[in-house]
């Protein structure tokens, strides 16, 4: 089991995970923002025994399998690797059966709560006549909603109007005050779409009832 806010795979664990599909090893990764590219996407999609689901509001990291846990503050992010100071403990199932069972317990939770999907990013191809007026090779799916997207929106930190932009959800003064550390999980104070009062990310700028709304119409970090 694999639970991390972000979710980008490096070549070792690549590797792994295909060892584990190859020896039909059912994993679990739990994740609240995907960072992978399209070809990475799908690579994950055809991994039968590999089971992936979201949840947005996830901080935990915790990486299990039947025999260890280990409970850490590292997320599955080269960055964090590379550049932060972590910290984690190991728990053994043989030494510490019933803190193994409980951090199990909570893992299966995390499952539970999460919202069961498989991770896809597809080229789509524009029909013939969009391909010949725009000499465009892909084209991007519209959603079928009803629901618009937002035109303004607000600074997750200082609630100055700006435009909608969840990939960029700063005035000018605070992404410059928040890119000299680009920590994407410096939590700040308001929904970049509605504006009120909530815990909020660059990673995750909105609070869950506008991303539930806007999910299919602005373009998240998630999919």
């Amino acid at each position: 089991m694999i639970i991390s806010p972000y979710l980008r795979v490096n070549d070792r664990i690549k590797q792994l995970l295909e060892d584990k599909n190859r020896m039909r090893i059912e994993v679990w990764v739990i994740y609240g923002k995907n960072e992978l590219r399209l070809e990475e996407n799908n690579w994950l999609r055809s991994m039968d025994s590999i089971k992936t689901g979201f949840l947005q509001n996830l901080h935990a990291k915790c990486y299990m399998n039947e025999n260890e846990a280990l409970v850490t503050s590292m997320n599955l992010y080269e960055y964090s690797q590379i550049n932060n100071d972590e910290m984690g403990i190991i728990v053994s199932r043989d030494k510490d059966p019933e803190l193994y069972e409980d951090v199990k317990e909570e893992s299966n939770r995390l499952v539970r709560a999460s919202e069961i999907i498989k991770v896809t990013v597809d080229r789509v191809e524009a029909p013939e006549n969009v391909r010949e007026n725009t000499g465009s090779r892909r084209t991007k799916v519209e959603s079928s909603s009803t629901t618009k997207a937002p035109q303004s929106g607000f600074c997750i930190r200082c609630k100055t109007n700006l435009s909608v932009n969840p990939t960029r959800p700063y005035c000018n003064p605070h992404y410059a005050s928040w890119n000299r550390y680009k920590n994407e999980e410096y939590e700040e104070k308001y929904c970049h779409t509605c504006g009120k009062e909530h815990t909020t990310t660059k990673a995750k700028p909105v609070c869950l009832a506008c991303y539930r709304k806007y999910k299919d119409v602005l373009e998240f970090a998630v999919n």
